[in-house]
């Protein structure tokens, strides 16, 4: 994805005729999926999950996608760590060279505990950062400032509203 597909992304996220929570709450439940060291099932978990809670599909693939090929090292070695203290057992020396469950499955639990406990905290930053990117985005457009000011006062969201009064 090079940078204009990444801004075109974007504004298409902060654009959404959603609530700015629910556009913020499903990017972060695909914040936490990507933090999650199962590599191949972001994007189906992603699309699974928007279905179960009834998420945005954009913005919780979206938040999938944040943890890059550059940051997946630097997690995956932060969350075993992480895991390892909280078991209080001392981390073994580790390379994850090769990303796949045979090579990681002797890691797996302290790797399940360290990302869950890094994606729960990388999802509420990314929550609360999402959140205020809408409202901003917005308030540059008057008929999306509009949007979102009724959005706020109803809680709801305003297309879900017009399909319940027809």
């Amino acid at each position: 994805m090079n940078k204009e597909q990444l801004k075109k992304r974007m504004k298409a996220i902060l654009a959404l005729d959603s609530h700015p929570s629910h556009i913020a709450g499903g990017f972060a439940v695909g914040v936490f999926i990507g933090i999650t060291p199962l590599f191949g099932l972001h994007t189906p978990m992603a699309i699974a999950l928007a279905f179960i809670f009834r998420l945005n599909k954009l913005t919780t693939i979206t938040g999938s996608w944040l943890n890059t090929p550059f940051t997946v090292l630097p997690v995956l070695m932060a969350s075993y760590r992480l895991g390892e203290f909280v078991l209080r057992r001392p981390p073994k020396s580790v390379s994850f060279e090769i990303l796949d469950w045979h090579h990681l499955k002797g890691y797996a639990t302290a790797l399940f505990i360290g990302s869950s406990i890094i994606g729960l905290a990388t999802a509420l930053v990314a929550y609360f950062i999402c959140y205020w990117m809408v409202v901003k985005f917005r308030r540059k457009d008057p008929g999306l400032n509009e949007l979102t000011r009724e959005s706020l006062l109803t809680g709801e969201d305003l297309e879900h509203e017009q399909e319940a009064e027809k």
